[in-house]
Parts: structure tokens; C-alpha cells; sequence
């Protein structure tokens, strides 16, 4: 899971601008099996969470960096696993 926030003063105006192109860019990146789900918070909390399928972080942060929002972008990448199995030791 990648967790994308924007960084402090950017004008919302010019990320209006290229909302097509990233909407573009999403969904070719899901077709290609890299991007799932898209969560967007409220415009106050300026936060983006993006499904991403990648083998490490390096690819992970690539695919992100790919969209034409990330250079608005503090990018956090968060590894997540499936939960265990109830009574396996973990």
C-alpha cells in the first residue's frame, strides 16, 4: 500500500489541470496488473492511498512516481502481508 500526501503549498489548481492524464495513467497501470484500488481522503486531509503490486519497494515507489500527481507527492510505502492464520505463531 502506497499512501501519497500532498506536500505543503501546492496549488490544488494545477493538480486539477492533470486530472485526465492521471486518471489515464491509473488505469493503464491497473490494466498492466500494478495499481489496484484508489482511495482518495477529503481534500482537507490531502491524502491519496493506491493498491499497488510490486516485488519490492523500489518498484512499488517507481510505479507511483509514474503518475503525473507524484511530483505533488510525499510517498510512503507500507509492505503488507496477509494476516495469519488463528493459533500459527507468527
Amino acid at each position: 500500500m502506497v499512501v501519497c500526501t500532498f506536500k505543503k503549498g501546492i496549488e490544488m489548481s494545477d493538480v486539477y489541470a492533470v486530472v485526465a492524464e492521471e486518471q489515464a495513467k491509473a488505469a493503464e497501470l491497473q490494466a498492466a496488473g500494478k495499481l489496484g484500488a484508489i482511495h482518495l481522503a477529503t481534500i482537507s486531509r490531502g491524502t491519496v492511498f493506491i493498491e499497488t503490486n510490486a516485488a519490492n519497494l523500489e518498484e512499488a515507489t517507481e510505479t507511483i512516481q509514474s503518475l503525473p500527481m507524484a511530483k505533488w507527492w510525499d510517498i510512503d510505502v507500507f509492505p503488507l502481508s496477509a494476516p495469519g492464520k488463528p493459533g500459527a505463531n507468527s
